[in-house]
């Protein structure tokens, strides 16, 4: 029997047309003219989808078609990418861009503790269709909360007046805080141990015992030796990476920004010699996008370290993030860095290993690298005799909620939250009594005022129910509710879960829909909490749940 060909198939002669969306050639002239002689490789994507963002406010069909092309990869990957991150806006063909302005206002612990409700309350209706009005998660300025943003400026403590003003002004762009610039840093001995290393002076052995001898560990959470690290990254055959996390998201967290907007050379100078000890070719530094005040502090103090042949052209390479509390932990941000979406990788092969861009990686958080110039210089011992109650070394304390002065403190380890705040806050806050506090942040637990004497530090709240984290310590009074402290917790949780696995994807979302009604189920959500802390892949999902259980524990007349 005589088969008949099907138009458009094998044997027919059907009309010729275009396959896959088609590109608008103006979208492609005005991305070639972003782009300039940046090169096209896929791991820059997520930087160029920021220079399209920033200049036309949005993300437009015809823009990332025109990008995919440009790059030659695939628009799948482009568009998966761009609605990954907060800070995108992918406009459709039938959809409306965006306004103009954008007014961002942390509904994050702080902030709600110090009255973000109301400041949304306040701005609604009191705007036009030029300015929009978002919630976002914690901005790093805990300690002036609330805060908001108007496009890239952060004001903090923001009001309704203040935040307004400056939208219509078109006050968008962030202010440069006054810092140690190179040649002061430099005056004052900075880089004379970067010098050393490169002269012969040190040697890597050398400084990887002193480091062993110190103590010092990973300060962004985790508390890993950083010795042993350098000496695990130096073990893998290379060429090895370096990777700096800079994406400090976690609710009650602002120290690297404090870091970089005063003394960003020190930990610079920290970053170049851990990266000379691991023989790192390249070092990425990848800083969270709403820090944009630090960007630019570290565009132009990285780029006078190249004019003064401190580091090699290209050696140093800023990445950017786009609003995702995941790319916090660290293979997340590998993934991020490589222009995907930030989605932890399963471990083993752990980063030390099987890196970035499959190379064996050192990665490293702001504080961790600023204190290697003064342990070196000063000694495993002065660091080492740092402490307090059996513990030792330095850490800094990132203080919010209701004391009389939040801020950021470099205390002695194993400090306890009452010395804190008495020694280094002036106090509670007029008006509050101390209630309960948060050790480490969002995923930290929350632990009564009875327990105000534990030393802060490394595996001195594991048994608690709590961790120390990043030292994040957010205090709570009277005034406040733990169980609305946990709610709040779960939706920061719920809005920053990448998606990639059932247990926090879908735990955090019911967590948060079974807490929103009245009468908990204490047996299901404890429940919930154990799947979710068992089966989840990464430290997000795990810790989620730790507010939330220490209001069970701790607090069961707050329980709802």
């Amino acid at each position: 029997m005589q088969r008949h060909a099907h138009p458009g198939r094998g044997g027919g002669k059907a009309a010729r047309h275009p396959k896959g969306r088609q590109v608008d050639p103006k979208a492609l002239d005005e991305v070639r003219a972003l782009l300039g002689d940046a090169p096209r490789d896929c791991d820059l994507l997520i930087e160029h989808l920021h220079r399209i963002q920033d200049t036309h406010g949005c993300l437009s069909a015809a823009h990332l078609a025109a990008l995919a092309q440009e790059m030659r990869t695939s628009l799948t990957e482009v568009y998966e990418v761009a609605t990954f991150y907060a800070h995108f806006d992918v406009v459709m063909e039938d959809e409306t861009p965006p306004p103009a302005i954008t007014i961002r206002v942390c509904d994050s612990i702080a902030c709600e503790m110090a009255g973000a409700e109301a400041l949304l309350a306040a701005l609604a209706g009191k705007t036009d269709e030029n300015i929009r009005i978002l919630r976002a998660p914690c901005m790093g300025a805990c300690d002036r909360a609330p805060a908001a943003a108007v496009g890239h400026a952060q004001i903090a403590p923001a009001d309704a007046a203040s935040l307004i003003a400056a939208a219509e002004a078109g006050r968008t762009h962030p202010g440069i805080p006054d810092h140690v610039g190179l040649d002061v840093y430099r005056a004052e001995g900075g880089y004379a141990l970067l010098a050393a290393c490169l002269d012969g002076g040190r040697t890597a052995e050398e400084l990887i015992g002193l480091l062993n001898d110190s103590g010092l560990r990973g300060l962004g959470g985790a508390g890993f030796p950083a010795g042993r690290k350098w000496g695990f990254v130096r073990a893998e055959p290379g060429p090895r990476l370096m990777a700096v996390n800079a994406d400090e998201g976690e609710p009650g967290t602002f120290k690297d920004r404090w870091f970089i907007e005063r003394d960003p050379h020190r930990f610079l100078e920290g970053m170049l010699v851990a990266a000379w000890a691991v023989e790192a070719e390249t070092v990425y530094i990848y800083l969270r996008d709403e820090y944009p005040q630090c960007r630019e502090i570290l565009l132009a103090e990285i780029a006078k370290l190249e004019s003064a042949g401190l580091a090699a052209p290209g050696r140093i390479r800023l990445r950017r993030g786009a609003g995702a509390y995941i790319c916090g932990e660290e293979s997340a941000m590998l993934e991020s860095i490589e222009g995907k979406r930030g989605m932890p990788r399963h471990k083993p092969p752990f980063p030390a290993q099987v890196g970035l861009f499959g190379r064996p990686t050192l990665i490293h958080n702001v504080e961790t690298l600023y204190w290697i110039r003064d342990i070196v210089e000063k000694g495993a011992d002065w660091f080492m005799s740092q402490g307090r109650n059996g513990r030792k070394g330095l850490r800094t304390f990132s203080v919010s909620g209701r004391v009389k002065e939040p801020g950021v403190k470099i205390a002695q380890a194993g400090i306890t939250v009452q010395e804190l705040i008495d020694e280094y806050c002036g106090g509670m806050a007029d008006g509050h009594t101390f209630r309960a506090y948060l050790p480490g942040g969002a995923s930290g637990g929350i632990l009564p005022a009875s327990m105000a004497d534990i030393p802060l530090d490394f595996g001195t709240l594991e048994e608690h129910g709590a961790l120390i984290g990043s030292a994040a310590v957010v205090v709570l009074s009277d005034g406040d509710s733990p169980a609305d402290a946990a709610l709040n917790l779960l939706r920061f949780f719920e809005d920053e879960s990448c998606g990639q696995c059932t247990p926090c994807r879908n735990g955090c979302e019911k967590a948060v829909k079974l807490m929103e009604r009245p009468g908990w189920d204490v047996g299901l959500l404890t429940e919930l909490s154990d799947a979710m802390r068992d089966a989840s892949i990464c430290g997000l999902g795990q810790a989620a749940p730790n507010g939330l259980l220490s209001v069970f524990r701790y607090f069961p007349d707050d329980v709802k």
